[in-house]
Order: structure tokens, then sequence, then C-alpha cells
């Protein structure tokens, strides 16, 4: 109780919602349930009733009391930044945010490849066009381990407004970020990194550092993935020398809901204020306990099983991040994920070759031991011979750009058969989805191998996403001129 008391008091958005139910309310104002559902309906109280909004709930509703702001600037101060935002839109919203403030239709950006679609589909709806940048890939794993120097500076060439990188990637590795905002920095570009798995950097010795820290001028970071906030919460923090501060407000105000829900409000200021005070100690807990984890199944296998900080440079992956290499082992992703189903556990993403297991502040030792006592005899029963280390479909592709993506997502457009489809120009972005990084999107060529590949992955049961067709039987095109 003391802990969470101490909590509450440094979080001004948490004690407004605590606050709301410890008095009395008769609200004639929206949300229409005005949490009392329960009256009509116990099922749909249960889910409505603790729905309290920030207009007239969390603040009066002309926002007199100042709550969100007084909130947002405690998290611009701990992360070092001059701007910050939370959002209820997830990170989604918080790069579209981001992409709206930059430039004008027909200007360029400089974007890695594992972007994940909010991303893309940011770059559509702002008119920007995207320079692709190719991660390296890690030979010995197969992994991709971040965006080069060398590639920073080709695209540099083509002279874009802004640089998008995605930091950590998905299977938590980074790219080398200080010479490439250096570079960027150069130029006077502004970095921005959609940081969505990463809102636990910064705050223990162990973990890398926050991007804000490193020098980039946007971090846009998940409050509900590797952080115990609300889903869809999500923080957008930036320094405004190579980014307006106005251009930016303007951008997130166009994007977000006008009635934003309190919880996930509240939960980033808790979780702002968890970070601050407690963040060190209860992070250094988790990464020793996903050490522990990691040493205890792997005792019982010969080759080398998960990723560790050990096969990548200092500071270039998430020492939380259990990402298990299944090729190891020789079996399927998915074949582990449907006997870890029926056992009652589930993984955040599966693949013939990976399983990513997503960690966080809220798993206890006990359940890293309940895990490791169900996955260790899964494993030993469909085990077989070791595969070579595969690049996923969604790191491999080589972009083939016909026209812009913008074009091709307002062009007139027919669905092809599969196999006439090779060739043609995408009208749909289409991702493995987790992650949500485009395997194809608007405006290039559909491949043999993506194709192909797309209708592989789908067949090995991994979720294909975003495609008209989900059958993938037929792909949309755009109709020749």
């Amino acid at each position: 109780m003391e802990k969470r008391n101490e909590l509450r008091s440094s979080a001004p958005l948490l004690d407004a919602y605590l606050s709301y139910f410890e008095t009395t309310h008769t609200p004639f104002t929206i949300p229409g349930h005005k949490q009392r559902a329960s009256k009509i309906d116990v099922g749909l109280g249960t889910v409505v009733d603790a729905d309290i909004p920030l207009y007239g709930g969390l603040d009066e509703i002309k926002l007199t009391n100042q709550t969100l702001k007084k909130s947002e600037a405690l998290a611009a101060k701990l992360w070092g930044a001059d701007f910050a935002r939370f959002s209820t839109g997830g990170s989604t919203h918080a790069n579209q945010a981001v992409i709206f403030a930059l430039g004008q239709p027909g200007d360029k950006v400089a974007i890695s490849r594992t972007a994940h679609r909010s991303v893309l589909s940011a770059l559509v709806l702002a008119g920007l066009e995207p320079i692709w940048m190719s991660p390296e890939i890690d030979s010995a794993t197969g992994v991709p381990i971040g965006i080069a120097l060398t590639e920073l500076q080709r695209v540099l060439k083509e002279n874009p407004i802004a640089v998008l990188l995605t930091e950590p990637g998905y299977l938590g590795t980074l790219s080398d970020l200080k010479p490439l905002i250096s570079a960027a920095h150069e130029k006077s570009i502004p970095v921005i990194v959609d940081a969505a798995w990463g809102g636990h950097f910064g705050f223990h010795e162990d973990l890398p550092t926050h991007v804000i820290a490193q020098g980039a001028d946007a971090l846009i970071t998940s409050v509900h993935k590797a952080l115990p906030g609300y889903s869809a919460s999500a923080l957008l923090l930036a320094q405004t020398k190579y980014l307006s501060a106005e251009r930016l407000e303007q951008s997130f105000e166009t994007t977000h809901t006008t009635s934003p829900a309190g919880a996930p409000l509240a939960s980033i200021d808790a979780v702002r204020a968890l970070l601050q005070t407690r963040g060190s100690g209860l992070l250094g807990k988790l990464i020793e306990n996903v050490a522990q984890f990691k040493l205890a199944v792997q005792a019982n296998f010969d080759l080398p099983i998960f990723l560790n900080p050990s096969d990548f440079a200092a500071g270039r992956f998430d020492p939380v991040k259990i990402v298990l290499r299944v090729q190891q082992l020789g079996c399927s992703g998915v074949d582990i994920e449907r006997a870890l189903i029926e056992d009652g556990v589930r993984v955040e993403m599966a693949d013939r070759d990976t399983i990513v297991f997503l960690a966080t502040l809220a798993d206890t030792e006990a359940d890293f031991q309940t895990l490791e006592m169900k996955l260790v005899p899964i494993l030993k029963k469909l085990q077989g011979a070791p595969r070579e280390s595969a690049t996923a479909l969604s790191w491999s592709v080589i972009p083939q750009i016909a026209t812009s993506m913008r074009e091709a997502y307002f062009a007139q457009t027919e669905m092809a058969p599969a196999e006439s489809a090779v060739g043609r120009i995408s009208a749909d972005l289409i991702a493995p989805y987790p992650p949500g990084v485009a395997v194809v999107a608007p405006g290039e060529l559909l491949t043999e191998q993506i194709v192909s590949g797309l209708v592989a992955s789908q067949k090995a049961g991994v979720r294909i996403a975003y495609a008209t067709d989900p059958t993938l039987k037929s792909f949309r095109v755009v109709k020749p001129r």
C-alpha cells in the first residue's frame, strides 16, 4: 500500500483517476455509460464502469487543472526532452503525428525497411516518399542488426528531409545510433526513432541508453509493450532543434482522438513515475530473471537456442528480449506455439524459425519457472536435426519501387490471381503480423520471392495481414493505364 501511495503522489493523472472514484459524481456528459452501466447490465458494466474520460474526468471539461500538461512536463523532464505528449492511440498515432509534422507532400525521407506498417501508412497520408535503407543481417543468426553508417550516407545523398529509424527492432537488436545521428545532424536533418519496443531503455545500467540521450530528435514508444501500461498507451518525446514544436502539436491533435480515455493516460503517468522512482530496481530483477530463464532452458540443449547480448556488440541488444532460435532445434516455431497454447501459454510471435516471448516488469520469477517447466518438454519432444539460420521474409526482401506509395494507394486497382500477380504493382501493404513489417508496400513490384514467400509463410501457420484477399489466392494490383 505504501508503494502505491508513493506512486500516486508523484503521478498527477494517476491521482486524478483514483480520486474520481473516491468522490461522488452526477455526470451529464460523455461517456454515455457514466460509470454505472452495471445498473443496465452487469457484463457491460464490468467492461466500462472503470472508464473515465480526460474531459470531465481526469480534469474539468475546460481542462482547468491542466493535469495532462503537468504530467507530460514530468515525462519530458525525465527523458530529457522539451516536448512530450501522451497518446491513447498507441505508437501508431505517435508515428503519424511526427510524420505529419515533417515537410510537404513530395518530400523524401530516409527510412529503415524494418519500419512498422504505421510509419508507411503515415507516409501515404502525408504524401512523403521513402528512401529505403536495408538493415545489416547477422550471418550467424540471420537477424537484422540495424542500419550501417554507410547505408545512411548513401541515402543522405538524395537529400531526405528526415531519417526514420526503428530502434530496437522487433527481435531486440539496435543500430550503432550515435554515428547515424551525427551524420544526419551534420546536414541539419532530424532523426525520428520508433522505439515502440524500447520504452524501458535508459533506466538501468545494463540496458541500452534511450535515444533522446543519444541525440535523437524524436522518440516514440509504447507504454503497453515492454512497459506495464494500458493497451494503446504511448509516448511522443522530442527535442525541437530540428523539429517544429508548433507543427508537432498541431499534427498530434490532428491525428488523435478528441475523446481520450482516462485509463491509458493515467497509466502512462503511472509508468513514468514507476520508472522514475523504482525503475532501476525492477528492471534489474527482470534482467536477472530473463538471464536465469535462458540459462535454465539452454542447459537442456547443446546448440545455442537463444539470442543473447553476447551475440552482438555492446549495447546493441535488449537483454530482456527472449528470442528462441527454433532452427537450432530443427522444428517449427508454429508447432511449438500450438503446443504451448494447449498448455495455457501464449507467445508474442512465432514463425518457422523464431519465437518471441515478451518479458516485462509484470513477470515474476515464478512465471519464468512455469514457462521453463512447460517449454523444455515441448522442445525436447519436437526437436529434430538443426537447420541453417535463415533470414525472415520481412528482413530479406529488397523493395523494387515502380511508383509512389501514395499514387498506388489511390490508383484504380484490380484483383490478379497469385500466379499472374508477379511483376504487377502492389496496391496493398502486406506483412506478417506480428511484427507488422512490410514484405511489400503500395507502389512496389510483386516478385516471385514475395508472392511465394507470403503463401509459404501462411501455409506454415504465420498470420499474413492487411492483404485485400486474406487467402492470398489473389493480390490487389494497380490497373495499367
